[in-house]
């Protein structure tokens, strides 16, 4: 995969609605791709995904669903007619409710694209031994992948470290979605396991989602304009 394949992503963590709005506001016309995570959609509601819609943007909206399958499968097609492009599942719900999840996409919303979450990044091995995953988490990550993908899956998000391991044992149609990204120079605040947009699209990342380094510059429009650049 060439870096060209990359796209960059803003993660819209904000406390409210009228900043989050204010920051799309001088984004337009300089970035294609925006996440809305779980905070902000129980906050604000479809009625917020459809406003950051209507201003141009493509919406990964990351709720994580997990649950029994039924219940999964009720709740994408609760978003029907909503303008959203990606949606995250957890893996680790299994083989029948990502199929339940799957069935539900194709019949509401068949653009929609079902991202796979495996392990989440604040686990460690201890913390997943508690849980009774014998596994570590890098193991875990490639078992719970290929069991994604076997289900037919077409996306997963995965940490930057995650990326090569996984394009070794994946098709090559499998999106992989990728947050814990800094560009060069910049602060890496709480995460620990980091990479550049130049690295985690030379080695195969399809989507890197970044937030502070754009919501926190002086000039988002240009640091996102420049992230855009490092990953041509």
């Amino acid at each position: 995969m060439s870096k060209h394949d990359c796209k960059l992503m803003l993660a819209l963590d904000l406390p409210n609605r009228e900043s989050a709005l204010d920051m799309l506001t001088k984004l337009r016309g300089n970035l294609e791709w925006v996440k809305i995570g779980l905070q902000m959609y129980l906050a604000y509601g479809s009625d917020f995904v459809r406003e950051v819609a209507d201003m141009g943007f493509k919406i990964f909206l990351d709720l994580k669903l997990y649950d029994i399958p039924n219940t999964v499968a009720s709740a994408i097609k609760s978003l029907k007619g909503l303008p959203i492009s990606m949606l995250t599942i957890h893996t680790s719900g299994g083989r029948e409710m990502m199929k339940f999840a799957l069935d539900a996409a194709k019949e509401t919303n068949p653009d929609l694209l079902l991202l796979g979450v495996t392990v989440l990044t604040s686990f460690n091995e201890d913390g997943l031994a508690e849980t009774g995953v014998s596994l570590p988490p890098a193991k875990q990550v490639e078992h719970l992948a290929k069991l994604a993908v076997d289900c037919g899956m077409k996306g997963l998000v995965c940490s930057p470290l995650e990326i090569e391991a996984l394009r070794k044992i994946l098709p090559d149609d499998v999106k992989l979605v990728t947050p814990g990204i800094r560009p060069a120079g910049s602060d890496a605040n709480e995460q620990k396991r980091i990479m550049t947009p130049a690295l985690a699209s030379e080695i195969g990342s399809s989507y890197i989602v970044v937030g502070r380094p754009i919501l926190k510059a002086e000039n988002p429009a240009e640091a996102a304009r420049a992230i855009i650049d490092e990953l041509k």
